[in-house]
Parts: C-alpha cells; sequence; structure tokens
C-alpha cells in the first residue's frame, strides 16, 4: 500500500480527452493517458483491501492492488511484469475494456473508484515507449502443431501463450488483416490499428505462423475482403496435433419487420468495418457513408455507440440511437457493490452527438423508391419485466440510414457445423471451462474459445478464455502444464 491515506487525501482523476468538436474531426485515438505523477496520485488512492474485489472483478484477475503500488513508487517495469502476468494484452483492455474492477473497487461503496483501467493504460504505453515488451520464444520445442482458426483476442492470447509453451503455433484468419473484431469492428478513434500489428509482429518473433485470407470451413457472413482461400477442416484436423476455434460471435441479431429489405437498413457490421478499411488505405471499399443523412441507430449498447461515433465523423444530419429496453438509472455509487451495476452508461460518441431514447420499438421502415426515408416507432411501457406498446404514442420520423445495432446471436455456425461441433442452446460451441477436458468440444482435439464458445462478451474475456483455454490444450498435448490459468 503506497500511501495509507492516499485515498482521503487524493480524488479520482479522468484521462484527457480532445474536445468533442475537434476529434470528430479526424479517426485517430483522443483519450491520453496519464503521466507519470498523475499516475502516482491515482496508484496511492489504492486501500490495498484485505480482499482485493477489483481482482475478482477482472475476469483476467489482474493483480491490480500490487500494480497500483508499483507505480505509486514509480517502479513502471515492475508494474508492466505483473500486469503481462495475467493480460497478454493490456494495450487492448486499457482502451476499451468497460472496467468492472472499477466497479468492484471498494471505494466505490461511497466514492470514486481508483482510476485503475487509466493506471493499466500508462503502463503499458510507457513499457511499449520503453522498449520493454519483447518476444519471449520458448527455449524449447516440443514439436507439437495447433492450429488456432480466428485470429481476435481470444485467438491471439490463444497463440501466444502456446507459442511460448513451445508448440508450433498457426494461426488463421478469414480476413486480410489479423485482429477479428478488434481489427474490423472497434473503430480506430477507440483503438488505432497499430497496436494489432506491434503484437502480431511480437507474435510471429515468437514463431507463431499467421496465414490471413484462410476460411475455414463455411461462413456466408463475413467472408473476409472475398480473397479469402477456403480450406477443409479435415486438413486441420490431420496436419495438426490440436485445432482451437476461437473466432467472434459474427450473427447479429435482425429486425425482421416491413421495410427490412429496402436499401440504407443494414446491420452495424456491415457498415462499421468500412471505415476500418478505408483508414487503412484500402482501394474500392463500398461506399456507405452517413454523411447529410438522418441516421437511425437501433440498439443502445458499444456496437450502437461506435455508430454513432462513426456518423458524426462522416457528418451526419443527425443521430437518433433507439433502445428497447427502459432508460436504466444512474446511481452516484455502485448500489450493488462488488458487482457489475445496470447504469446508464455515456459514451464518448454520445458526447459527441446524438439523440437517445429509449423504450421505443421500431415497427416499420417506410421506403420511397427502394430506399428507406422513415421509420414508424411505439413507445412502450414495462411492468414487470414485461413491455407492452404505449396507446396513442406511435410516431414517424426520417431515416436516410438504419443501422441495426442489437447485438449478436452467435458465432457464424459455418464454421461449427463444417467441424460437426456440439452447439448449446444459444448456438455456440459446448465446451465446459472446469474439469478434466475443459475448453474441449465434442469433436476429439477440437477446443474453443472466446466468444466461439460463451457467445457475445468483452475483449477481457476473450483474453480470459484463451489464456485458459491454451492451458486445456497444452494439458491435452503434453499430460501437464506450466501456463498460468
Amino acid at each position: 500500500m503506497g500511501k495509507i491515506t492516499g485515498f482521503l487525501e487524493y480524488q479520482r482523476l479522468q484521462e484527457v480527452s480532445e474536445a468533442p468538436d475537434n476529434r470528430k474531426k479526424h479517426y485517430r485515438e483522443f483519450v491520453a493517458h496519464l503521466s507519470d505523477d498523475e499516475a502516482k496520485v491515482q496508484g496511492a488512492r489504492c486501500m490495498d483491501c484485505g480482499i482485493p474485489f477489483c481482482m475478482s472483478g477482472c475476469p483476467v484477475n489482474n493483480i491490480i492492488p500490487d500494480f497500483n503500488d508499483l507505480v505509486f513508487r514509480q517502479d513502471w517495469k515492475g508494474a508492466i511484469e505483473t500486469l503481462h502476468s495475467t493480460n497478454n494484452f493490456p494495450e487492448f483492455t486499457g482502451r476499451i475494456c468497460p472496467a468492472p474492477c472499477e466497479e468492484a473497487c471498494t471505494l466505490r461503496i461511497n466514492t470514486d473508484a481508483v482510476g485503475i483501467k487509466s493506471i493499466e493504460h500508462a503502463i503499458i504505453d510507457k513499457a511499449w515507449q520503453e522498449g520493454w515488451v519483447l518476444p519471449q520464444p520458448a527455449v524449447e520445442k516440443t514439436g507439437k502443431r495447433v492450429a488456432v482458426v480466428g485470429s481476435g483476442p481470444a485467438g491471439l492470447a490463444v497463440a501466444q501463450q502456446l507459442a511460448r509453451a513451445g508448440h508450433q503455433v498457426v494461426l488463421f484468419e478469414k480476413n486480410d488483416r489479423v485482429g477479428g473484431l478488434l481489427r474490423y469492428g472497434i473503430p480506430d478513434f477507440k483503438m488505432e490499428k497499430g497496436l494489432i500489428d506491434r503484437r502480431v509482429a511480437q507474435l510471429q518473433a515468437e514463431g507463431v505462423e499467421v496465414r490471413t485470407n484462410h476460411l475455414i470451413g463455411k461462413a456466408p457472413l463475413g467472408a473476409g475482403n472475398g480473397k479469402a482461400k477456403e480450406v477443409d477442416p479435415k486438413q486441420l484436423l490431420s496436419e495438426f496435433d490440436a485445432v482451437v476455434l476461437s473466432g467472434g460471435a459474427e450473427l447479429p441479431r435482425d429486425l425482421p419487420i416491413p421495410g427490412r429489405d429496402l436499401d440504407g437498413v443494414h446491420f452495424a457490421m456491415q457498415f462499421l468495418p468500412l471505415q476500418n478499411r478505408r483508414n487503412a488505405g484500402d482501394k474500392g471499399v463500398p461506399e456507405l457513408w452517413a454523411k447529410d443523412k438522418h441516421v437511425v441507430v437501433i440498439g443502445g449498447g458499444d456496437t450502437g455507440s461506435d455508430c454513432v461515433g462513426t456518423s458524426n465523423r462522416h457528418g451526419a444530419k443527425s443521430i437518433s440511437q433507439f433502445e428497447v429496453m427502459p432508460m436504466p438509472p444512474d446511481p452516484e455509487r455502485n448500489p450493488v457493490w462488488p458487482y457489475w451495476p445496470t447504469r446508464l452508461r455515456t459514451s464518448s460518441s454520445h458526447e459527441e452527438g446524438a439523440k437517445r431514447d429509449w423504450s421505443i420499438a421500431t415497427k416499420e421502415f417506410i421506403g420511397e423508391g427502394g430506399k428507406v426515408k422513415a421509420l414508424k416507432a411505439v413507445r412502450l411501457e414495462w411492468k414487470d419485466g414485461k413491455m407492452s406498446e404505449v396507446a396513442g404514442s406511435e410516431f414517424t420520423m426520417p431515416a436516410d440510414l438504419v443501422l441495426l445495432a442489437m447485438g449478436f446471436v452467435s458465432p457464424v455456425q459455418g464454421v461449427l457445423d463444417a467441424f460437426g461441433i456440439e452447439k448449446d442452446a444459444r448456438g455456440n460451441a459446448k465446451a465446459t471451462t472446469d474439469g478434466a477436458g475443459c475448453y474441449a468440444t465434442s469433436v476429439p482435439k477440437v477446443f474453443a474459445a472466446g466468444d466461439m464458445r460463451r457467445g457475445q462478451s468483452l475483449v477481457v474475456w476473450a483474453i480470459r478464455e484463451g489464456r485458459q483455454c491454451a492451458r486445456a490444450v497444452d494439458e491435452f498435448l503434453m499430460g501437464r502444464s506450466d501456463l498460468p490459468r
């Protein structure tokens, strides 16, 4: 515990962001990490609780009190070693994780939490700046070969852990670049893609072979850039000692109402990746823009927020975001500490401009000449968890571009079907996370992790599952494992 009275003396300090009107003019990151002195003050606020609920709130179980103390003492090298012991990619989580650790912070009972996420952000950025993030190739090779299908955070974590255990790892990605939904789902203004590129370079230096434009089985949605080579799953099963399926949840929830087939009604993931490709310098990207349009985003989560931020940068005429659920409360403290509370969350994209509305059900898309021009909606009333339409509350509003961001149902079924893997009730690969054979699917030597196993989730959960799955695969191949879980 760096400073015994620190939590009484210091206030939580927010990271500095570029002003909304300025940042809407570009697609770069706009949040600056804390300075060394600012991070030291935040570290001083940690109480080093007897029971560190922040660690249990963090899916990768980051050793938060320890790195808070190390930052307070300005031992940055010790801090990154502690952080990397549980988290392969803190530059991802330090930017886009919603920080459940902070809701579990003991200070959250009656005051503001320690700025754990901002400290993590500062640690990893300093580590890269100082050249402390280096490849860690295995000293001895096992001769075992593992195929990892999907290069999002789960796949990257699996690949890195298994390579460091000495296995020969080949990472397959259907798109033209590595990163999965990190690459083509997260806007650049939230996480610039050079962060992925330098991690991929590290993995390659550790012995991971990367094969992009390789589509395993059949995936009717999102089959890369149209140049992906189809690979028969039987080939993987014959050439590798183990196969890990770590793709993302890419099957979006649809809205089957009249007018759904009109031009201008799109899934969010038909819209967001295009701007990322433009930012990367790709040519021939489809012309789907929000410029000078009345944009309606249906869905109030992170993906919907990303649509708002991207539409603002395009220069939309107006942006409205609907959520079918009631407006959540906005309590000053955490009413269900140390658990994750349902609360009103306002993102940086919302700060840039959007009209948000709750308890709204869209009933029909109205077209003109085959293109969407408006939508009809109705207000809802919620009682005892059940919704009903409010009589006389129907309204019509202009809509030139409608983006469906209502979450994801499951991974694309083509990959699982191609392997013949048993699924759970939600269409995910069926696999347990504890006991003998954890993360193993119904098909011998095939494992599943991340969204492929648990469904749509957070980047930090994907990293956790990737690390745990890697240990399970290592045990399967070698009979034992020294990899951490």
